[in-house]
């Protein structure tokens, strides 16, 4: 920036619709503050265990409350980012997973948009992988959970409960990787889907999406082909399932986001 007037073109009245269109959706303080946090973590390159900023300290740093920064570690101590020890301050969350424990897990941020691509490209690879795995090695135990959990999913799904359908969606999603019987796929499945959820409650603050009916019956091919032994149409199905739920986060934030 040179300092210079913006031209005078630019300093028109906007109409009162056109702000409406391009005001962004109102968004609590502490959801902001617990974003800038975590960007903070990443500029510090604090890792796991790594004492953070006091909450006075942050808030002085944010230019905010320390009411708001309580509010927004209670968020990331939820999220398993920050712990907060009584009489110690606050530290950069230890997690036993694999990408949390790697320096994936501290840069991964919520709100940027090019991280949350990369994240669903990764889970494409290694959902279809495990679903590939599971169709030749799940035991009948296997093939229960993974039909359970998408039972799951319908029952959240056609009574309207939304914490039951993500509790399926979940289960599934694990039961399927435990089916490949390979505990990296295992690992990286649970920890991929945390930081999912980590983009959806700090990144676009709510539930994304609206493919729950459709990714109920994804589900059931998936389970199908896996039930049936047949690696390529798990894993085709994976893929649409996946490429799906992408789609449906991509409109989200497209709408959320953009307006």
């Amino acid at each position: 920036m040179d300092g210079k007037p913006v031209p005078a073109a630019t300093d028109r009245p906007v109409p009162a619709q056109d702000a409406a269109e391009e005001a962004p959706a109102y968004r609590p303080g502490y959801e902001l503050v617990a974003e800038e946090i975590l960007k903070l973590i990443a500029e510090l390159r604090l890792q796991p265990g790594d004492r953070m900023p006091t909450e006075n300290q942050l808030a002085s740093r944010l230019g905010t409350s320390r009411t708001v920064v309580r509010e927004a570690v209670k968020i990331l101590s939820a999220l398993g980012r920050v712990r907060a020890q009584k009489g110690r301050g606050l530290f950069v969350a230890n997690d036993e997973g694999m990408l949390g424990s790697s320096r994936w897990g501290s840069f991964f941020l919520p709100t940027d948009l090019d991280h949350v691509y990369r994240l669903f490209e990764f889970r494409r690879v290694q959902e279809v992988a495990a679903s590939r795995l599971a169709a030749t090695r799940a035991t009948p135990a296997d093939l229960r959970a993974i039909e359970d959990a998408a039972q799951m999913c319908r029952e959240g799904h056609t009574t309207g409960q939304r914490e039951l359908f993500d509790r399926g969606d979940d289960d599934f999603h694990l039961s399927v990787a435990q089916a490949s019987q390979n505990p990296f796929l295992v690992d990286a499945v649970r920890e991929v889907r945390r930081l999912q959820h980590q983009s959806s409650t700090i990144g676009l603050h709510g539930t994304v999406g609206g493919h729950a009916e459709e990714a109920v019956v994804e589900h059931e091919a998936i389970y199908r082909a896996i039930r049936e032994g047949d690696p390529e149409a798990a894993a085709q199905a994976a893929t649409v399932h996946l490429d799906q739920t992408l789609e449906d986060y991509r409109r989200e934030i497209q709408r959320r986001v953009f307006g």
